[in-house]
């Protein structure tokens, strides 16, 4: 083998494993990561999938592209959707007191059908539908007047208009008339416009990119534009690789982190994002906190769903929950909102989370333990530990720490019955430093 190609080859190595550095683990924009600090502290965020599908009680937008239904029987529903009860106020001081720092609405699903009154198209609750008013802007001024981050849902597929090229009266692909499907994504720059221009939203949450490319919806150019209006809006993953500040797993709950920094779970109270009257399958409340302690302990957020009647009120079985939350949340806020992901799993049976300087450790049980809580591979020592929400102290010891020994000895805690919470109990562990774990094998002795 001659230098020249000896060195070519070298050179070919040497490019491709600067690619393998260099290249980010995860696709997602964050060139201004401070305004991430709220996103990241939130940890609940309320989700609430709200339109004309309620009415029949059926799947939004997909039961009529499924077949399930008509496209005509569907937008029959517009006829009862009157939102007569709808009272804004009333959600957002719910939606604040279950603990919830941001919530999400629907503005507009994969049907098309606006819940704002939009300049771009007739298809709106404002002119369709008995309803006949904005419906975005009154939740999203209560939301601001208590203090809850607004978040927007819009669709950018729509499979009612007529330029967007999987709607129900006809058909034609992109690539045979861009310029076509050109006239769609100007259709939604200027919704996306209007929402911006009247509700200024802190948060964009995206949805049905995956019928085209990035640069088929102009993603690079609607991002551009949507920062114009809100340098510190945050967008979801679901504009294309690139485009998003955070991940948005949906309804199964990760067994491992997601490889954002920063992501939420949304996940129904029931099996239903739209309000449907058949669905009975509602988790209980401590089922969902303790999906939530997962999100919690992964460094997650939780965006929890619900959809309310087409009148505007909220289901029972919703209202529930959120007092639910509620109670657990304003008990052990200090344990919620500005933690970080907890320890590895392995050290203690439960998940966990850290304060933000790592000196407390969290533990929070949904079960009894028997006898004592073990903690396994802490090298720190204990200052002090207490129940989170009343303050009672408990008692910790170290068994089986050895002299000659590098690995930590099991730390116990003793919990008396009368501390624990109907649905999760919180644990504060004070360290003397920031968390330090023994994550090695072991060792045999070798002086005594």
């Amino acid at each position: 083998m001659n230098n020249s190609i000896f060195n070519n080859r070298i050179l070919l190595v040497c490019i491709l494993f600067l690619s393998i550095v260099l290249t980010p683990s995860h696709s997602f924009s964050q060139e201004n990561p401070e305004k991430m600090e709220w996103f990241k502290d939130a940890k609940l965020g309320i989700f609430i999938h709200w339109g004309i599908y309620s009415v029949n009680g059926i799947d939004e937008s997909w039961s009529f592209f499924n077949d399930y239904i008509s496209y005509e029987d569907y937008m029959k529903q517009l006829d009862g959707f009157t939102a007569s009860k709808y009272d804004p106020e009333k959600w957002a001081k719910l939606i604040k007191q279950s603990g919830a720092k941001y919530a999400v609405l629907t503005a507009k699903h994969h049907d098309g059908v606006a819940l704002w009154d939009t300049k771009a198209s007739d298809l709106s609750v404002v002119k369709k539908t008995p309803a006949g008013k904005d419906l975005v802007g009154p939740l999203m001024n209560a939301l601001e007047k208590e203090g809850i981050k607004k978040g927007i849902y819009f669709s950018v597929l729509d499979w009612s208009h007529p330029d967007y090229d999987r709607n129900t009266r006809e058909t034609y692909r992109y690539k045979n008339d861009p310029a076509r499907f050109k006239k769609f994504t100007d259709f939604n720059f200027a919704q996306l416009s209007e929402l911006s221009e009247q509700y200024n939203p802190d948060l964009y949450w995206f949805d049905g990119d995956w019928e085209h490319k990035p640069e088929e919806w102009r993603s690079a150019e609607l991002k551009k534009k949507l920062l114009g209006y809100n340098p510190n809006l945050i967008i979801n993953s679901r504009l294309g690789p690139g485009f998003g500040d955070y991940d948005t797993p949906e309804q199964g709950v990760p067994v491992t982190r997601p490889a954002s920094e920063y992501w939420e779970l949304c996940m129904t109270m029931n099996n239903s994002w739209g309000y449907q009257g058949n669905d009975h399958a509602y988790k209980s409340p401590s089922e969902l906190l303790r999906i939530f302690v997962d999100c919690l302990h992964m460094g997650g957020n939780l965006l929890m769903d619900f959809g309310p009647k087409p009148d505007g009120t909220i289901p029972e079985e919703a209202v529930n929950i959120l007092n639910e939350f509620g109670r657990w949340t304003s008990k052990h806020e200090s344990a919620i909102y500005e933690t970080q992901a907890g320890i590895p799993d392995g050290h203690v049976y439960a998940p966990t989370t850290l304060s933000k300087d790592k000196t407390i450790l969290y533990i929070y049980l949904d079960y009894k333990v028997n006898e004592s809580l073990a903690i396994k591979g802490l090298k720190n020592k204990i200052q002090r530990v207490w129940v989170v929400g009343n303050g009672t102290k408990l008692q910790s010891r170290e068994v089986g720490k050895m002299y000659w020994s590098a690995v930590p000895g099991m730390k116990y805690i003793d919990i008396p019955d009368n501390v624990y919470d109907k649905d999760i109990t919180v644990i504060a562990v004070l360290l003397d430093g920031p968390v330090d774990l023994y994550r090695e094998k072991g060792q045999v002795i070798e002086s005594n």
